[in-house]
């Protein structure tokens, strides 16, 4: 039976639910060893855990940049993940015939920001009866993020979730307006911040991504200080080898102390 996104963001603290992860499956043992980790601090912290990562990455800068494992085997790890620590898991599609493919391993389908408006890959995801994620994509409004999701709702599907990862600023930056986050949850699906990737800087002249990671903390205390539903982050035990978006994942061990401190700002909001 399909998860409601009720079922995987509840949580009788009201605290804020975290999608976290590597940023590509480089394979088995450090999938479960990062899973391993984030459950011990999310289990202290009574906060509602999805494990991310992707079985293939598409969108990539230059021809020789890494993809994935397979996506057969990438799949059968992040059920393996699931099944071994009880969570669901979250990974992203970029083509129609992906969606049922990815659905038979995970809970959650995720739609990448660059693909945000395409209506078929919507349609699609929806129809599995799977949560659907969409990104906002980085060159829309927050505004124009109900239509996407009416595309899945419209499909017979109302388990959509709204995620915000900033928004391009000239040719090689990003920059958050957190006014998004409030204005999309008007539309009655809860929104999660993407933390990390919001801090790329994409196209950059080598044809490797860049990024802040430094401004990690920053991101994700603004987003949870203006009602975040969720945070998205990416994180591995040694960014600066990780095959894909290490620039600015953040370091695995640094995550337990972020996330108390931000519980610590979710429990003073909520007791105002």
């Amino acid at each position: 039976m399909n998860k409601t996104v009720h079922d995987l963001v509840a949580n009788d603290r009201n605290n804020f639910f975290l999608m976290a992860g590597p940023c590509v499956i480089e394979g088995e043992e450090m999938a479960l060893r990062i899973a391993e980790r984030i459950v011990s601090v999310t289990d202290r912290l009574h906060i509602p855990y999805i494990f991310k990562g992707s079985y293939r990455k598409a969108n990539r800068s230059r021809l020789d940049s890494f993809t994935g494992i397979g996506d057969e085997k990438a799949l059968r790890i992040l059920r393996k993940v699931g099944e071994t620590f009880g969570i669901p898991t979250v990974t992203d599609i970029h083509e129609t015939a992906e969606a049922a493919l990815a659905a038979s391993y995970v809970d959650v389908l995720q739609i990448p920001a660059f693909l945000c408006r395409q209506t078929d890959l919507l349609v699609a995801a929806a129809r599995t009866g799977k949560i659907v994620n969409i990104k906002k994509g980085q060159f829309l409004s927050p505004e124009a993020m109900q239509f996407a999701a009416q595309k899945v709702v419209d499909a017979g599907n109302e388990n959509v979730m709204l995620t915000e990862r900033g928004t391009t600023f000239g040719y090689t930056d990003l920059i958050v307006d957190y006014r998004g986050i409030p204005e999309m949850q008007r539309f009655g699906f809860p929104v999660v911040m993407d933390v990390t990737h919001s801090l790329q800087q994409p196209n950059q002249a080598s044809g490797v991504t860049g990024g802040m990671p430094q401004l990690i903390e920053t991101i994700a205390r603004a987003a949870v200080a203006v009602g975040a539903d969720g945070l998205f982050i990416e994180t591995h035990p040694e960014p600066s080898i990780a095959k894909s978006d290490g620039a600015n994942m953040l370091q695995l061990d640094l995550l337990d102390g972020l996330l108390t401190r931000l519980v610590r700002i979710r429990e003073a909001i909520m007791a105002e």
